[in-house]
């Protein structure tokens, strides 16, 4: 009989090589029926080798020498003599019938979101969007068996420093990111925007700690539309009593629209607005560290597939009531993965339940209105110069009002 080392040496472990021959019979070694069916390739051989034994020797002798039971035995010489060969492989398990499972009329929508409307987007993005009962895993499986699934994304370089903790330290709007996204390079955006005279670039400000978003838009980038909308969401800030008791902080790059010249030797217009509420400050980013902007540059590239790529405009109107549309559900209902799942009004809300929810319905604004209504303004002369900075603000109060007058009504024209 050969010893256990000599079995290893010959490849018992392997389906080849599997009995040991004791007084002239093949005997397998209990302890070893496991490891050979695990590491096997093919079970059929090892199974086959098992029914041959049992035609010659009977199915008791073969399960006494192949070290399992009877029944399985009979089973596989079963199987063989109905299907032959193919018969000796595993079967699934799966029921015939689950009265739990989705329906197909269920999974055809669902595949038909990704191939129609959700190209780009994750299972998550999708549930959340849709509003979507099945889970995301479940989703991807429907899409992996209609085929329409996107490859597995290349991994990502492993995160240096994550900050997500330290933020969630911050005091309500302590930090604010803003930056401007040209809307040129979308495909899909591209020909409406040409057609429609659309807006070409988008003036993003964002809260760090809770999320909360603002936008603007305009035709131009420049420092004149970066000032009008600062001023226009310190309006808001005052308006609804929103700001810090200690200082707060807005984040730019530092480009012209925020800076001004490179070369200049005063603060620019835009870093005078902002620092005009008290405790206010404008500060900028080191040179190429375009991660300190992550924030805000994360709502652009969620913009870009949830609202650019897949919306239909019918003109400048139209596509400012559904970009409003859109940062109402940003700011109430859609929730975010990276801050515990939460809105950011439920994370603003624990921040400060004071304050009025009325801050975070404040409707994107066209900034090439504000900037006509501006210099209609300057340009009546006479008594009217606006020889008094806080005429300015006046500017911003009336055009604010106009706005939210003009959303309220188009909200209640819309069907609910």
């Amino acid at each position: 009989m050969l010893s256990n080392k000599n079995l290893m040496k010959r490849g018992t472990y392997c389906c080849r090589v599997s009995l040991v021959f004791a007084k002239g019979e093949p005997y397998y070694v209990p302890s070893l029926i496991y490891q050979i069916m695990r590491n096997c390739k093919d079970k059929r051989a090892h199974r086959y080798q098992m029914v041959q034994y049992a035609l010659s020797h009977g199915v008791k002798p073969t399960a006494r020498v192949f070290g399992t039971s009877p029944p399985v035995a009979r089973k596989w010489l079963k199987r063989f003599k109905e299907q032959g060969y193919d018969g000796l492989k595993d079967i699934s398990r799966k029921p015939h019938h689950s009265p739990r499972a989705t329906a197909q009329s269920i999974k055809d929508h669902i595949v038909s979101l990704k191939k129609n409307k959700y190209g780009r987007m994750g299972a998550e993005q999708v549930k959340t969007l849709e509003g979507l009962k099945q889970a995301p895993k479940t989703i991807r499986k429907f899409w992996r068996e209609a085929g329409v699934a996107r490859g597995r994304r290349r991994k990502k370089y492993i995160t240096k420093q994550n900050l997500r903790e330290v933020k969630k330290r911050f005091y309500l709007f302590q930090q604010s990111c803003e930056d401007t996204k040209d809307l040129t390079d979308i495909p899909e955006y591209w020909p409406q925007m040409k057609r429609l005279n659309l807006p070409t670039v988008q003036y993003t400000r964002r809260e760090i700690s809770c999320g909360i978003l603002f936008t603007g838009f305009a035709n131009d980038l420049s420092l004149i539309h970066a000032t009008l909308f600062a001023a226009y969401i310190n309006q808001q800030m005052k308006k609804y009593k929103a700001l810090p008791e200690d200082s707060a902080y807005c984040q730019t790059d530092n480009g012209s629209e925020f800076c001004g010249s490179w070369n200049a030797k005063k603060p620019s217009a835009y870093t005078r607005t902002v620092e005009s509420l008290p405790g206010q400050f404008h500060t900028t980013i080191f040179p190429g560290a375009h991660r300190m902007q992550a924030d805000v540059e994360t709502v652009h590239g969620l913009m870009e597939t949830e609202f650019y790529e897949i919306e239909k405009f019918a003109d400048r109107a139209d596509f400012l009531n559904k970009a409003n549309t859109y940062q109402l559900f940003f700011n109430l209902e859609r929730p975010n993965t990276y801050k515990e799942h939460k809105t950011p009004w439920q994370l603003a809300s624990e921040k400060k339940p004071n304050l009025d929810k009325r801050l975070l319905m404040t409707p994107v604004v066209d900034l090439d209105l504000l900037l006509n209504s501006y210099l209609n303004f300057l340009a009546q002369g006479g008594n009217n110069l606006l020889t008094n900075p806080c005429l300015f603000y006046r500017i911003i109060n009336i055009l604010t009002s106009f706005i939210h007058l003009r959303s309220s009504r188009t909200a209640n024209r819309r069907p609910h």
